[in-house]
C-alpha cells in the first residue's frame, strides 16, 4: 500500500465549540476548555515553526477568524490575554494526537505539553480570579476534547509499532465535565478516496472498519469513568453516523458534492496547497462537504454540532 505524506492544516474553530461558547451565558457552564487536534485549533500553531498552519487564504474565507466573537480563543495567540481565557480557551494544535509521537511527525503540540500548558493555565486563572472563583471556573468548565484522527492517518498506519494510548489526565487537574470525540468516517475523506485508485475511488472501508472499533472502545472507557470516578462527567460525542448520513445522501442536506473537496481539485490539497491554488477553490463551499482534502466545511461542521448538542452536550447546558 502506498502512503503519501499528509500535510495536517488547522481549521478555523470547530462550529460545535462556539456554539457551546455562545450559550454558556444561559448555562451552567462558567468556561469552555478545549484540547486536540486542527478540528479545534484556533491558531495555536501559527505561534510555533511548523507546516501545520492555516493563517493564510483562502482559509478563514467563508469564516473569518479575527474580530469574531465569541469565540473560543487559542492559548498561544497574542491577540487575547487571561481575562480572554478566563471564559474560554483551546490549547489544541493541528496535527496532534493522543499519541505524544504523532505530534513529532509536523513538530506540533503534543496532548502532553497541552496539558502543560493547562497548568499553566490554571495558575494564570487563580492569580486573576482569585483562588476560591478560580477553583469554581476549573471545576465547572466543560472540557471537550477531540483527537484520534492523526494517531492513525499519521501515525499507526506509518509507525506500525506504535500503538494508541488514552488517559484522561485532566480530571486529576480538576476537571469534572469533559466530552471526549469520536471519529469521523475517516476513510472517506478525499484524501484517502484519492489513494484508493484500484476500488474506483470508493470510501477506504479498513479505515472506517478502524473508526467504527476505536469509537467502541472509547464509548466503553466513558461508561467506565463514569463508574469508577466519582464526581465525574463524562460523554462520548460520537460524530461518525451523523457524518456518514451527510456522505451517503448529500442532496438531502442541501450539498451537491461529497466526494471531492471546494480547494483546488478537491482531491489532495490542504495546507498551503490551497494556497498556491485558491484560484481554483470553489465559489460557495457550503455546497461542498469538504472544505479541504481532510477538513469538512463550515455547514458541514454546523450539521454535525446541532446533532451533537441536542443529542449528548444539551446535558452540560
Amino acid at each position: 500500500m502506498v502512503f503519501i505524506h499528509r500535510t495536517w492544516v488547522l481549521m478555523i474553530l470547530a462550529e460545535f465549540v462556539i456554539m457551546l461558547m455562545s450559550r454558556t451565558t444561559e448555562a451552567k457552564v462558567p468556561a469552555v476548555i478545549v484540547f486536540g487536534d486542527s478540528s479545534v485549533d484556533a491558531g495555536n500553531n501559527n505561534q510555533i515553526p511548523t507546516v501545520a498552519r492555516s493563517n493564510f487564504v483562502p482559509y478563514g474565507r467563508d469564516f473569518p477568524a479575527f474580530g469574531l466573537r465569541p469565540i473560543v480563543p487559542a492559548y498561544l495567540d497574542p491577540m487575547y490575554n487571561i481575562s480572554d481565557f478566563a471564559v474560554g480557551v483551546t490549547f489544541a494544535s493541528a496535527g496532534s494526537g493522543y499519541d505524544n509521537a504523532t505530534s513529532d511527525v509536523l513538530s506540533v503540540i503534543s496532548l502532553s505539553r497541552e496539558l502543560d500548558y493547562y497548568k499553566e493555565y490554571q495558575r494564570k486563572l487563580k492569580a486573576y480570579l482569585g483562588e476560591a472563583k478560580a477553583k469554581i471556573v476549573i471545576k465547572e468548565a466543560l472540557y471537550l476534547m477531540s483527537l484520534g484522527t492523526n494517531d492513525f492517518l499519521e501515525n499507526y498506519y506509518t509507525m506500525p509499532d506504535r500503538r494508541n494510548q488514552f488517559t484522561v489526565d485532566q480530571y486529576q487537574l480538576g476537571a469534572r465535565k469533559v466530552s471526549v470525540g469520536g471519529l469521523p468516517p475517516m476513510g472517506c475523506m478525499p484524501l484517502e478516496r484519492t489513494t484508493n485508485l484500484f476500488n474506483g475511488y470508493e470510501c477506504m472501508e479498513e479505515y472506517n472498519m478502524v473508526a467504527l472499533s476505536f469509537n467502541n472502545k472509547l464509548s466503553g472507557l466513558v461508561n467506565r469513568l463514569n463508574k469508577e470516578l466519582k464526581g465525574i462527567q463524562v460523554v462520548f460525542s460520537n460524530p461518525y453516523q451523523v457524518f456518514l448520513g451527510l456522505l451517503k445522501k448529500p442532496s438531502s442536506y442541501g450539498f451537491v458534492e461529497a466526494e471531492t473537496a471546494c480547494c483546488a481539485t478537491g482531491m489532495f490539497e490542504m495546507g498551503y496547497a490551497c494556497s498556491r491554488l485558491r484560484a481554483l477553490s470553489c465559489e460557495d463551499a457550503d455546497k461542498y462537504i469538504f472544505w479541504d482534502a481532510f477538513h469538512p466545511t463550515q455547514r458541514t461542521s454546523r450539521i454535525i454540532s446541532d446533532h451533537l448538542v441536542k443529542t449528548v452536550l444539551h446535558k452540560f447546558l
